[in-house]
């Protein structure tokens, strides 16, 4: 059995973030279910939104409601952008990287659903530049310990107080964690389904745990579709590409070469007037040309994107891509409040596993890393506020828990049998979320 103040599952950037702000005397433990590096904060191509002057809050607002479909909670969303810029400039102290200009100065771009130019980014792996930034940072802290290839498959909890987690090791060996707070980071849900932008093992894990364990969620059915993922026969992840091409200039083009929509509408917009001109023509994809861009732009501010298409014979300086909308992002989640904190007590969720509501039905582009890293922040000062409650919460319900026989339970011998359960179990409250709204 191992013990921990605080164990989170999950290595993105809310889990980083969150383990670096707390403090240095207390033992933190990461868990995460494939290598450190393998989640979805490392494919986030475009950037990270932020307040640029008192002047552009309305306007931030107004874009993050109007994409969100008035759907959002105000509180969350006026928390997510007052406390931008003090992130950002945590980030820029930790080390990350955001493209300057001539003069040093921070540079901004501009994505779809935006009034304004305020996204920083690093060329066209932002989230790459972020997160290893952070990775790199944790690793060099004494305090925090990163256990790669262990996935969690339940939690302990004793009258609505979490004790741990119990999870399976590389060697296929159960074993219980032990902590006085546990913290859910786990990611999105796009392994349950066919086409998807997320990694295929990110399969909702942590909300099917709530269910299990009445565990209040939220908006289960605000599933995202991005608009332009590189279209492919192959099975498995989709290459996207970035909002921040149209937001740059590239065009959505039919089968004739003609624009069939506004290309810097919200992404539900995008996505569905792209679903419908796939149908009127019969396709299975349409066109992204990013030609009116120009070279030199394309080279210097996504070459990430140019290296990608280039492997599949694609020059998009001169010719145009095929693209498809893909699932892309999960806005619902296991409930929490302005501190991220569950309806469980000692149980915290953060980053897209979480939802507080900041998104509303539909995430405006770049608030993803903004919103995890702002309540990231937000739950490990309030862990670390009321910790000596938490640390006497947890010993008083667990006093004559035997961790070790919790892991040995039948119900974890058939562990395929308990994924595919896990994954039903989403899906089936995705779906009667869906039916309850119509």
């Amino acid at each position: 059995m191992l013990t921990s103040d605080v164990v989170i599952v999950g290595s993105g950037v809310s889990a980083l973030n969150c383990a670096l702000n707390l403090p240095r005397w207390m033992n933190v433990l990461i868990v995460t279910k494939d290598a450190a590096e393998k989640n979805d904060s490392f494919l986030a191509q475009g950037g990270i939104c932020v307040l640029r002057d008192e002047n552009d809050y309305d306007s931030f607002y107004e874009d993050t409601m109007r994409a969100g479909h008035y759907k959002n909670n105000p509180e969350s969303v006026d928390i997510m952008i007052t406390h931008s810029r003090e992130v950002i400039n945590d980030l820029i102290a930790w080390g990350v990287d955001f493209e300057k200009d001539e003069e040093g100065n921070l540079e901004y771009t501009r994505e779809g659903a935006h009034s304004n130019k305020r996204i920083l980014f690093h060329a066209d792996i932002t989230g790459k530049e972020i997160t290893s930034t952070l990775l790199e940072r944790a690793r060099e802290c004494d305090n925090i310990k990163i256990i790669e290839h262990f996935t969690m498959i339940d939690i302990i909890a004793r009258d609505n107080v979490c004790l741990g987690i119990i999870g399976v090791d590389k060697n296929g060996k159960t074993e219980a964690i032990k902590a006085n707070c546990t913290v859910f980071a786990t990611g999105g849900i796009g392994g349950l389904y066919k086409d998807s932008t997320n990694y295929r093992h990110l399969t909702g894990d942590a909300q099917a745990i709530c269910i299990e364990h009445g565990i209040e969620l939220l908006d289960m059915d605000y599933v995202q579709i991005h608009p332009t993922a590189f279209y492919s026969r192959e099975y498995g992840r989709r290459f996207l590409i970035s909002e921040s091409c149209r937001g740059e200039g590239a065009l959505l083009k039919n089968s004739k070469m003609e624009r069939f929509v506004e290309e810097l509408l919200p992404r539900d917009v995008v996505a569905n007037a792209i679903f419908a001109e796939m149908e009127k023509e019969g396709s299975e994809h349409v066109w992204l040309d990013l030609t009116p861009i120009g070279k030199e732009e394309i080279m210097s501010h996504f070459p990430n994107i140019y290296e990608k298409c280039l492997e599949h014979g694609y020059d998009i300086t001169r010719e145009p891509i095929p693209i498809t909308p893909a699932q892309h992002y999960f806005m619902g989640g296991v409930k929490v409040d302005m501190n991220s904190k569950t309806t469980m007590d000692n149980l915290y969720a953060v980053g897209e596993t979480a939802c507080n509501g900041v998104h509303g039905a539909n995430r405006l582009a770049s608030n993803s890393l903004l919103e995890a890293i702002v309540f990231a922040k937000r739950a490990a000062k309030e862990i670390t506020a009321k910790f000596d409650y938490y640390e006497k919460n947890a010993e008083e319900k667990g006093t004559g828990v035997d961790f070790e026989k919790e892991a040995g339970k039948e119900k974890y011998n058939d562990l395929e049998a308990l994924k595919e359960k896990y994954k039903k179990l989403v899906l089936d409250e995705i779906e009667k979320e869906r039916k309850n709204r119509e």
